[in-house]
C-alpha cells in the first residue's frame, strides 16, 4: 500500500484538498481526502509543499512512430502512403517500448496517451492507448480494447495522392473516397449480421472491411484529423451520415464555428498550440482557440502532436494561460479528464477518485510553470522518480 500525504491535491472532479492524503492499493486509488488515515506499514511519500494532480495524458501523439532520432532516407513508421484507405494497419505492430520518448514523457508527469497513425490517408489505421510503464514489449503497455481508428481530411491526403496521380486529389475526392469505404463497410457489416442469423448466408471475408466493422457499428472510436473549418464540418457531416463515434483532431480553424461545435457536443483535441503557419491549412492558427472553444462550452483537449517533445506540452500551456486567457482549471482538465474522455477511458483515469487507476503526478509547484519539476510520476501505483 502507498500513501501520498500532506499534499495539495487537485482532484479535477471534486475540487482541491489542502494537506490531503491519497491512499493507493493494488494499483488503484483506495481513498482521497483531508482525513484519510495512513495504515501501518504503508509506504509513505511526504508531499508537504507539493502539488499533486492526476498524471497527464496526451491523447493525440505518435511516440515511436516518428523517425526519431532521424535516420537518413528512412520514411519512418507514421504513414503508409500507398493507399488512401488502410484501416487494417495497426500501431501495435510499430510500437517500440524501448523508444526514448516514453522516458521523457514519464519524467514530465505523463502516465498515458494515445499513439495514432499519421494523416496521409483518409483512413490511416488503428491507434492504441497505452500506459507509460517501463516495459520490454508493447503488450505490457497497451490498454486492451482501446483501439481508435485514425481518419484524416484536408491537405495531407489530397496532397499525398495527387502526387501519385490518383484519387483523392481534391476535398471533394476526400469526401467521396471516405464515404465509399464506409458505405462498403456498412453493407459488409449488415451481411455479417445476416449470416449470424441465417447460416445459409455466405460472406466472403475481407481483411480491410473487417477492420471497419466496429467503426460503422459505432463500437470503435474515430479520431478525425481536420484543420480547416470546412474540413471540420465535413468530418461531422460524414460521421453523422454513418453513425460514427468521433473526436475532432487539431480543429485549428474552430473559432468561427465554436457555437456549432458546442451544439454538436464535440470533443476537440487542439494543437500543436504553438505551431507556426507552416502549411496553408494552418495559416489561421492562434493560441486563442482553446479559450474560445472552452467559453463556448466545447470539451477541449490539448496535444503536442509529437513524440519525445510531448514533455514540453505543459510549458506550451503555461504560455497560453499567461498570454491568451485560458483558465488554469480548463488547462488541467484538457490534459487529464478531457483527454481521458477523448480516449473513452475517463471511467478509469483522468481524475483522483477512489476506484480509478493510481496515475498521479507530484510537482514542486504549478505544473504549467517552466520552473516546476515533476518529482514523481505514479502509474498504476508504481512510483517512477527517473
Amino acid at each position: 500500500m502507498l500513501a501520498i500525504k500532506n499534499a495539495k491535491i487537485f482532484t479535477v472532479t471534486n475540487g482541491v484538498i489542502e494537506k490531503g492524503v491519497v491512499l493507493i492499493d493494488g494499483g488503484k486509488i483506495k481513498s482521497v481526502g483531508a482525513k484519510v488515515s495512513v495504515p501501518k506499514g504503508a509506504e509513505v511519500i511526504d508531499a508537504a509543499g507539493k502539488w499533486v494532480t492526476p498524471a497527464l495524458i496526451d491523447c493525440h501523439a505518435h511516440p515511436s512512430m516518428y523517425e526519431e532520432p532521424h535516420a537518413p532516407k528512412s520514411p519512418g513508421d507514421l504513414n503508409e502512403i500507398t493507399d488512401p484507405i488502410t484501416p487494417q494497419l495497426r500501431v501495435l505492430d510499430a510500437f517500440n517500448p524501448q523508444h526514448p520518448a516514453f522516458g521523457h514523457m514519464r519524467r514530465a508527469g505523463f502516465s498515458a496517451g494515445c499513439s495514432l497513425p499519421g494523416s496521409a490517408n483518409l483512413i490511416g489505421g488503428q491507434g492504441i492507448c497505452y500506459k507509460n510503464h517501463k516495459a520490454a514489449i508493447v503488450d505490457d503497455m497497451v490498454i486492451a480494447g482501446s483501439e481508435q481508428m485514425k481518419m484524416a481530411l484536408g491537405e495531407n491526403p489530397r496532397r499525398c495522392y495527387s502526387e501519385l496521380k490518383r484519387m483523392p486529389s481534391t476535398r471533394m475526392g476526400n469526401g467521396a473516397v471516405l464515404r465509399e469505404a464506409l458505405f462498403k463497410a456498412k453493407i459488409y457489416s449488415d451481411k455479417l449480421l445476416e449470416a449470424e442469423k441465417d447460416p445459409s448466408v455466405k460472406v466472403e471475408r475481407d481483411f480491410k472491411l473487417d477492420a471497419l466493422v466496429p467503426v460503422v457499428r459505432g463500437e470503435m472510436h474515430c479520431r478525425i484529423h481536420c484543420h480547416r473549418t470546412d474540413d471540420i464540418v465535413t468530418a461531422i457531416r460524414i460521421s453523422e451520415e454513418f453513425g460514427l463515434d468521433y473526436v475532432l483532431e487539431h480543429a485549428t480553424e474552430a473559432i468561427p464555428i465554436a457555437d456549432y461545435l458546442a451544439a454538436k457536443h464535440a470533443i476537440c483535441v487542439v494543437g500543436p498550440i504553438t505551431m507556426g503557419p507552416v502549411k496553408q491549412e494552418v495559416w489561421q492558427i492562434t493560441p486563442e482557440t482553446c479559450r474560445v472553444l472552452d467559453e463556448a462550452g466545447v470539451t477541449v483537449c490539448i496535444t503536442r502532436d509529437g513524440s519525445s517533445d510531448v514533455r514540453f506540452l505543459p510549458h506550451d500551456i503555461g504560455y497560453i494561460i499567461a498570454r491568451h486567457g485560458l483558465k488554469w482549471e480548463t488547462a488541467l482538465k484538457a490534459l487529464t479528464i478531457n483527454a481521458a474522455k477523448a480516449m473513452h477511458l475517463d471511467g478509469r483515469m483522468g481524475s483522483i477518485e477512489p476506484g480509478k487507476d493510481a496515475d498521479i503526478a507530484i510537482w514542486s509547484g504549478d505544473p504549467f510553470c517552466n520552473y516546476t519539476l515533476c518529482e514523481a510520476t505514479v502509474i498504476d501505483g508504481v512510483v517512477y522518480r527517473d
